[in-house]
């Protein structure tokens, strides 16, 4: 009789797949209140130490979530609540990594806009349009920073796609934006990328599915190659020393862009 292969991972990260099995399995439905953390942990035969850094563990994550005085439940499971955490990637991540998640959301934002100028609803699109007008009406580079997350968001939740609009959310970091955007404005370049926010909007009036995925591949790509060249001209490290306000900090001597 062949023995049962040992089980891997700690007694905690057991833990956190029994729970995820039950609620993939329907046992625990989004919504639902968990047993109480002594009960999982009879249940589940593990200590309640263990149970309890399980439980704090999926919190964070987004599967569960603590309501004060009424116990543990199970969130809706919306793609928003799971991939919440996407964003401290964008937000933590420097030098060729970041040239790394321009590339996934250069081809996810332009599918998305590919989508969204099949779907788009006259209502939404006079939200982007609104967003545009806005960023071509101001040099504040924080004003800017907020219609551009707020167009680009607009874009996305248009494309009916709520997983692709959280991804996407979590790989626009407010703190990178900004800094682009303050890189823009020390280059002179809020011309082009005003050109590059016009040229999807139009391709979104005209509901141009192929028109709207090579404007919106073509504007991050020349993200890309500005921070290519950032890379460039620091010796392959952008230093991301600024608040996401876009006031930048000074480390070494140095202005973070």
């Amino acid at each position: 009789m062949d023995e049962e292969a040992p089980q891997k991972g700690t007694v905690t990260q057991r833990a956190i797949e029994r729970i995820k099995a039950m609620i993939a399995e329907g046992a625990l439905e989004p919504g639902q209140r968990l047993p109480t953390e002594r009960d999982l942990a009879v249940q589940l035969g593990i200590s309640r130490s263990s149970m309890r850094e399980a439980i704090r563990a999926l919190t964070v994550l987004g599967v569960l979530e603590a309501r004060h005085g009424s116990g543990i439940y199970v969130t809706a499971l919306e793609a928003g609540d799971l991939l919440e955490t996407f964003g401290v990637v964008a937000d933590l991540s420097r030098g060729p990594r970041l040239v790394e998640l321009l590339e996934v959301r250069r081809i996810l934002e332009s599918t998305a806009t590919a989508l969204a100028a099949a779907r788009i609803t006259d209502d939404r699109l006079a939200e982007v349009e609104k967003h545009l007008t806005a960023m071509n009406a101001t040099d504040d580079p924080e004003e800017i920073l907020a219609h551009d997350l707020a167009f680009h968001r607009e874009i996305a939740a248009a494309a009916g796609n709520d997983t692709m609009a959280a991804i996407l959310e979590g790989l626009s970091s407010r703190t990178f934006r900004a800094r682009v955007w303050r890189g823009y404005q020390e280059e002179g370049a809020f011309a082009r990328t005003r050109r590059e926010h016009a040229a999807i909007h139009r391709a979104l009036a005209a509901r141009d599915p192929e028109a709207a995925r090579a404007a919106a591949a073509a504007h991050v790509g020349e993200v890309e190659e500005w921070l290519r060249a950032q890379l460039g001209s620091q010796g392959g490290h952008v230093v991301d020393d600024s608040s996401a306000s876009g006031r930048p900090q000074r480390r070494n001597g140095t202005v973070g862009t």
